[in-house]
Formats: C-alpha cells, structure tokens, sequence
C-alpha cells in the first residue's frame, strides 16, 4: 500500500499508472490503483493525516478502505 500527498491527484495517479518515475516504489511494486483518498482545505491538515495514516497498520488502512470502497475498484475514472 502506499500513502502520499499532493495537490493534483489525477495527475500523480496518473504518474503511478504511467510509472513516470521507474524507479519509485509505487513502479517497483506495481501499486497503480486508487482505492481511497481524502481532500482537505491547507496542506499542513494533509501532511498531518498522512503522517496518521502512514504510522497506522496494514489492517487499519484495510479497514478504512473496505468501509470507502468495499469493492476496491479502482477510483481514477472517477476523478474530476
């Protein structure tokens, strides 16, 4: 799984898809599907979440995303 920021989603989703960068971690374990995200107004509130969320678990991460998306499908086409 893999946990990240940014201001533009779809394009960095889009920069996984497309593994723009090869030697990332998202290229080197094939992670290229949007299952979850949040939105939130400043980036200080979104660095912190992600802090949340990268010291919490696996099976805490699973959770939140079965309770989003139970199907896992992949969220990209939904964007914008």
């Amino acid at each position: 799984m893999y946990v990240g920021v940014t201001s533009e989603l779809s394009e960095r989703v889009h920069d996984h898809k497309t593994h723009r960068y090869p030697r990332s971690f998202t290229a080197r374990y094939k992670v290229h599907k949007l299952v979850y995200y949040e939105a939130y107004h400043s980036i200080e509130e979104a660095i912190a979440r992600e802090k949340q969320l990268k010291a919490g678990s696996r099976k805490k991460k699973q959770a939140l995303i079965n309770a989003f998306n139970p199907e896992w499908r992949d969220l990209y086409d939904d964007l914008e």
